[in-house]
């Protein structure tokens, strides 16, 4: 009987890194049909508890349509309540703008000071970067353009999406049973179930947070006196929700705020407030509320948020945490990829043991 033959290691890595990379190209050129249809997916698993409570009692398709109007209408009441915000930010932006050019022409002057520098050859600098940006405009805009107009598909194709989600649920399941044999029904069950109430339970703690920290936000900022407490509040309990980045911007804009518009004190009070809200969230309130429900790492959670970010820009950094918990849940069902879900997860094994042991004699600790 002739032996087998063995795929050398250096071309299974190979094959590997060949396969990761044609995903990830994948994922990044379909990035418009994917993020979408990856969020309305999300949601859908949220509301279907909401839609098996009002199928008791209606028809299932009027049940469906109603909890997709009720989502529709308390994301559209988000938005109107930012919008409103953002329009009072904006009768005001005149003056602010006036102040920010003043504390502009303090910092060229100190600068200018400092580096032992003319005025004249920082300012040159300054003009040469803005002929720049605007010969670069026209891309620009016409990438914006794209952008808005993409947010605009995605607003209207989500809802469609979840509700088709929902009312094809069934074949669904039973396409994913048409997958695999009987005898591992059960695995895929328990995967299902866990996916499920992963992504209920966490996008309920995110939720919890993100109120949460926008009222910390808002009433340290009403305390400190700075404008538009309100609005940035709740704009950094948004920005918040990205793991790690999203709070160092929060910081930024309450800060750039009061430089422009208090005493230069000030922008030390409002790092200091919000520094304190960011403990009390990252020791209090993530652990309790969203950190329980996902169970990953520090160091894949950043590590998946950047690469997130990278292929999907501010939609993957929302998206990478739950993705990268439901593959723990899948790897942890799976006999040879548990040592994966195990990397992946939050389990500190003892510091000091010896984790390589060869026969009976003392070995070097790694």
């Amino acid at each position: 009987m002739t032996p087998k033959p063995t795929i050398p290691l250096y071309l299974q890595m190979s094959l590997l890194i060949l396969g990761i990379m044609a995903f990830l190209a994948i994922l990044y050129i379909g990035q418009g049909i994917i993020v979408p249809l990856l969020f309305s997916l999300i949601l859908a698993i949220l509301l279907n508890p909401f839609v098996n409570v009002l199928e008791k009692k209606l028809n299932r398709v009027v049940a469906i349509m109603l909890a997709v109007i009720v989502a529709s209408i308390i994301l559209l009441a988000l938005l109107f309540f930012i919008g409103s915000q953002i329009s009072m930010f904006r009768d005001s932006w005149p003056d602010l703008k006036l102040k920010f050019n003043l504390l502009f022409i303090d910092s060229v002057n100190w600068l200018a000071h400092t580096l032992n520098l003319s005025t004249t050859q920082i300012h040159a600098w300054i003009k040469e970067a803005e002929n720049e940006a605007l010969t670069n405009s026209s891309s620009v805009i016409g990438q914006t353009l794209n952008t808005i107009s993409g947010i605009l598909v995605i607003i209207f194709l989500i809802p469609v999406y979840i509700f088709l989600f929902l009312f094809y649920k069934p074949l669904l399941l039973n396409f994913i049973a048409k997958l695999f044999s009987p005898e591992k029904y059960e695995a895929v069950n328990d995967v299902l179930i866990a996916t499920k109430s992963l992504i209920q339970n966490y996008l309920i703690g995110l939720l919890a947070e993100f109120v949460l920290v926008s009222a910390l936000n808002t009433i340290a900022l009403m305390l400190l006196g700075i404008q538009y407490a309100l609005l940035i509040g709740v704009v950094g309990g948004l920005l918040n929700i990205i793991p790690y980045i999203g709070g160092v911007v929060a910081i930024a804009l309450p800060m750039a705020l009061a430089l422009a518009t208090k005493e230069p004190i000030f922008v030390i009070y409002v790092f200091v407030a919000y520094t304190t809200v960011q403990l009390i969230d990252n020791n209090l309130i993530n652990p309790l509320v969203v950190a329980s429900k996902v169970k990953i790492n520090a160091l894949v959670s950043i590590i998946v948020v950047l690469l997130g970010g990278a292929l999907w820009g501010v939609s993957g950094m929302f998206l990478s945490l739950p993705l990268t918990a439901i593959i723990k849940v899948i790897f942890d069902k799976i006999e040879p990829l548990k040592p994966f879900g195990f990397l992946l997860g939050d389990t500190m094994p003892p510091i000091g043991n010896d984790i390589f042991i060869f026969g009976r004699a003392k070995r070097k600790k790694v």
